[in-house]
């Protein structure tokens, strides 16, 4: 038997059931470094994803807790996509990747982890960034800590 070690897991195993949506309360905390809060609009904000696919794996929320894309005011749509456009333009100035994953699981049956909320996802990807990690025992390795991450794309902001 293999061993991966990661410690930092123990945090994500041993905490307690949240009550409440983590995309409501986060931006609310007023402390975005603690938060991996990247950047707040007027109607959304960036926040790195706790449990990353990849290094730099970001997420665009609303501020507002809805479920459905289309319930998005106008404004807020628009300004959605901008955001996503700037966190694609800091994520290829800072990390470097070759392609990107963007996506929006709608609904718990999608796939949506936090269903009530809606939320994009923009994965960076490198060529290679696929290895045997996954295929052979389903363990996928994240190569740099969050607040690295988090320090980097801030810095570049």
């Amino acid at each position: 038997m293999e061993y991966l070690w990661a410690p930092w897991r123990i945090e994500y195993i041993q905490r307690a059931p949240k009550s409440g949506c983590i995309l409501c309360q986060k931006p609310r905390k007023n402390n975005d470094e603690a938060n991996f809060i990247l950047y707040r609009g007027q109607y959304n904000f960036i926040i790195l994803n706790a449990f990353p696919y990849n290094p730099g794996h970001l997420m665009v929320a609303p501020y507002r807790h809805i479920a459905n894309l289309q319930d998005l005011g106008d404004e807020e749509a628009k300004e959605h996509f901008d955001i996503i456009k700037k966190g694609l333009e800091l994520l290829k100035k800072v990390m470097k990747p070759t392609g990107f994953n963007i996506g929006l699981n709608v609904g718990k049956v999608a796939g949506a982890g936090i269903a009530g909320h809606i939320h994009m996802h923009i994965v960076p990807r490198w060529e290679g960034d696929t290895n045997f990690m996954p295929v052979l025992s389903d363990t996928k390795v994240i190569s740099e800590a969050l607040i690295s991450t988090y320090k980097r794309l801030r810095a570049k902001l």
